[in-house]
């Protein structure tokens, strides 16, 4: 039998960029990264690059007698993304019993095995094994996380090993990915801006709508940032991967981290949480009340907060988080647009999903990661025969570091234009390069 990736048939055929990333991936060694945005069909791209690899290697293998199978590694940094990998490969035409999952209890190795970076983490066989890694959502592996950052090592060790990393987006000058980026650079990029100007995702709507704090919740955030400069000073250091390492040295020092961590948190939380911000996502969504709608939050408890004040109003959502288990998440979006129109999330929806009917997105968290903005874009601009465009709504606390958001949405659609109209307090779509 000939390896099993070597079965791989599309339904469909590639589009002309994807088939230009493979090549691009193939030229560079078979070693690199692919930086496409969400919905641009990175996952195709892997499957194929693995493929041509496939057939490569075995052509050129001395071994003759080993040529049947081509071990592959596929690794997603969340379970829920396995199973959806897993239905994808039988789609495309690759034998069940070659397909193998490997997490929690679930330990089946196969030809092709789909795995969490964490059950890798203690499992360096699985890497060694394997003739191909393919690394989604690539930027997880910085360098400041140990763990993985050696789980990098491991998988870079074998010269001969054929390495894929996808990613919607990553910061090259970032000193985080600088090992990355060393060993499996960007070899093909396919942006946001790029993908909409071509007509491959939907043409994305920015909203934005500023709100003034509470007096009470400006004293709490005038508080906790002059306490967050103030350590910071006696610190001798802002950066939160060194007061991270701060942290755990003991002493006087460290307790001036433990309190920076708090302070940050609480000024976190009051941001998301803020009752403004709250009240003018459920004016929002009352707007939309019968269509299919993503908020997107940090923390657990402002989006449980947004929810009760929903009940209030008579309008019934759902909330997922990483805490919901997988059976249940399923059902969630099952009855999502039936039973219930706002989905409420932390995190969880940000990676992976193809959720490609929803249409409208509120933002209102603040996040300095241009990978989280990215993917959130990402969730709602898929396009699809009845959807052309997708409205994204942000909604941010003025004069506070909230202002952050509206410079990193310009920069993960790529909107680099200086005529970008925003009025406070009021929904005014920016103009800007889509328009």
């Amino acid at each position: 039998m000939p390896p099993a990736i070597s079965s791989l048939k599309f339904p469909f055929d590639l589009k002309s960029d994807q088939l230009a990333a493979v090549e691009s991936w193939m030229n560079n060694g078979c070693k690199g990264s692919i930086i496409y945005s969400t919905g641009t069909g990175k996952t195709e791209i892997a499957f194929e690059c693995a493929r041509k690899a496939c057939i490569k290697d075995t052509t050129n293998s001395k071994d003759k007698a080993n040529i049947n199978t081509y071990n592959i590694l596929f690794l997603v940094p969340r379970i829920v993304l396995i199973e959806q990998n897993i239905t994808r490969l039988r789609k495309y035409n690759i034998p069940n019993e070659s397909i193998g999952a490997f997490y929690g209890e679930k330990k089946n190795h196969k030809e092709i095995t789909i795995s969490t970076y964490q059950s890798t983490i203690n499992n360096h066989k699985l890497i060694e094994k394997a003739r191909m890694v393919i690394l989604d959502e690539v930027h997880l592996l910085s360098n400041t996380a140990f763990s993985f950052k050696n789980l990098f090592k491991v998988i870079t060790s074998d010269p001969k090993r054929r390495i894929l990393g996808l990613t919607a987006t990553i910061n090259e000058r970032d000193s985080r990915y600088k090992e990355i980026i060393e060993i499996i650079p960007p070899v093909k990029k396919y942006l946001i801006k790029e993908a909409v100007d071509d007509g491959r995702l939907a043409k994305p709507e920015i909203i934005t709508i500023d709100v003034a704090l509470t007096s009470e919740e400006r004293e709490i955030y005038k508080k906790s940032s002059e306490m967050i400069r103030n350590l910071s000073y006696k610190l001798n250091a802002y950066d939160p991967g060194l007061i991270s390492r701060i942290l755990y040295q003991g002493g006087m020092r460290s307790k001036y981290a433990k309190e920076w961590f708090n302070q940050v948190k609480i000024r976190k939380d009051l941001l998301n949480s803020s009752r403004r911000k709250l009240d003018k996502a459920v004016t929002i969504i009352e707007k939309h009340r019968n269509e299919k709608l993503m908020v997107f939050s940090e923390t657990i408890e402002s989006i449980t907060k947004l929810r009760e004040i929903l009940i209030t109003k008579d309008i019934k959502s759902e909330i997922i988080h990483s805490k919901i288990k997988t059976k249940e998440r399923k059902s969630i979006l099952e009855k999502w647009g039936i039973e219930f129109f706002p989905l409420l999330s932390v995190h969880t929806l940000e990676i992976g999903f193809d959720i490609p009917q929803v249409g409208i997105a509120i933002i209102l968290s603040n996040t300095s990661n241009i990978n989280q903005i990215a993917q959130r874009i990402g969730r709602v601009i898929r396009k699809t025969e009845e959807k052309n465009s997708a409205s994204i709504y942000l909604i941010y606390a003025k004069e506070t570091k909230d202002n952050n958001i509206l410079r990193m949405v310009d920069k993960a659609v790529g909107n680099k234009s200086s005529k970008a109209i925003r009025k406070s307090t009021k929904q005014t779509k920016i103009t800007d390069s889509f328009e």
